[in-house]
């Protein structure tokens, strides 16, 4: 077990980077502690796998440090570093029972026999592989095997952390949320330090104690799930995050006031000043459609109607404010005829943002 650190880590693939844009994984300074949940979250092509591969020692940065437990491990390979990696497709000898292929990597580590048996047993009881221990791997489901490929890299107790790159994909849907509990009840049951590479927001969100959440090579926002989702610290998280993701509209800012539409558009009150926003930049108002709730006209915000979705645990109604399109929360009871209504938003939720960049404001909450 080992809290890991990342000393100006970068990392590009052609051999004379000369800028930013060079790299496919732009400086990072970051410590993930002993014994935490982490995810690395971002889409396709981020740098996330990058990462992943810079920290097991796949991949060599060309530039920083990668340090376990404050020792420096960047030039040293794989197997030096006592990590369990979890890849997107199962990694399983088809020709062993499940049972040796869970005990193989205690074997190679010539535990005691009654050592290995007893962890073989506990792990396969929380992967629910208890019944097909004696079986041949090569005669189970794809979900099956992708379980033991998940107990190959959690059966080892003395590991420095373990490393899952997007290990649910192979996964039914139906049992992605299982797997996903099963491995957040390990995590605290072993206080191992667990990296969590995905880009889909529900498992990173679930699985994780801390989401590094990254976009075009960098890292954007570091924080708990409920950090991303109440305060985006960019753009680009708060529309990643959420579904539907958070609405974002070009504003021009006086004070406590954001006028969204120009001069014949709309005004809408703030909860703090922005007395000093950069100038050049892009000015975004945002706030999430939870904290946006679609009210009759003549109240709040005026807004055009274009449609509404039921998507079960909710409605969502698809709206313009001053041309822009947005999506709002609307309450169960409301009825409404034609394409007029109002837009009520709570201002403490409301963020200002320059350049993609949340901007922290002045007074108020």
């Amino acid at each position: 077990m080992a809290s890991i650190t990342l000393d100006g880590l970068a990392h590009a693939y052609r051999p004379d980077p000369r800028g930013p844009q060079d790299y496919a994984l732009k400086e990072i300074n970051h410590v993930w502690r002993q014994g935490g949940a982490y995810a690395l979250l971002g889409p396709s092509g981020c740098g996330k796998t990058t990462l992943l591969n810079i920290i097991s020692g796949l991949v060599t940065p060309t530039k920083g440090r990668i340090l376990f437990d404050g020792r420096d491990v960047t030039n040293l390979p794989t197997e030096a570093r006592n990590i369990a990696q979890v890849f997107q497709f199962p990694v399983v000898y088809d020709t062993m029972s499940v049972r040796e292929n869970l005990a193989f990597p205690l074997k190679n580590r010539h535990l005691p026999r009654e050592a290995i048996a007893r962890r073989v047993e506990e792990i396969a009881g929380r992967l629910d592989l208890t019944s097909v221990l004696d079986r041949k791997a090569a005669n189970l489901t794809a979900d099956a095997k992708q379980k033991i490929s998940l107990g190959r890299g959690l059966v080892r107790s003395d590991v420095a952390a373990i490393l899952f790159d997007e290990p649910l994909t192979v996964i039914d849907p139906h049992l992605k949320w299982q797997l996903r509990s099963t491995l957040k009840e390990l995590h605290r049951a072993l206080d191992l330090t667990m990296i969590y590479v995905t880009h889909d927001q529900t498992e990173a969100l679930t699985f994780a104690d801390t989401v590094v959440v990254m976009h075009d090579g960098a890292v954007v926002q570091t924080g708990t799930p409920e950090e991303l989702f109440e305060r985006p610290a960019h753009t680009f998280v708060g529309h990643f995050i959420g579904s539907p993701g958070m609405n974002l509209l070009p504003a021009s800012v006086e004070g406590r006031t954001a006028h969204i539409g120009g001069e014949h558009g709309v005004s809408v009150e703030l909860a703090r000043a922005y007395p000093a926003l950069p100038a050049g930049e892009r000015i975004e108002l945002g706030v999430r459609p939870e904290f946006a709730t679609l009210t009759r006209p003549g109240s709040g915000v005026p807004v055009k109607l274009r449609r509404i979705d039921d998507i079960g645990r909710a409605r969502i109604a698809r709206i313009e404010i001053a041309g822009h399109p947005a999506a709002a929360t609307v309450p169960g009871a409301l009825s409404l005829n034609g394409d007029e209504a109002g837009l009520k938003l709570d201002p403490r939720q409301i963020h200002i943002y320059a350049g993609g960049v949340l901007v922290a404001g002045e007074g108020g909450a």
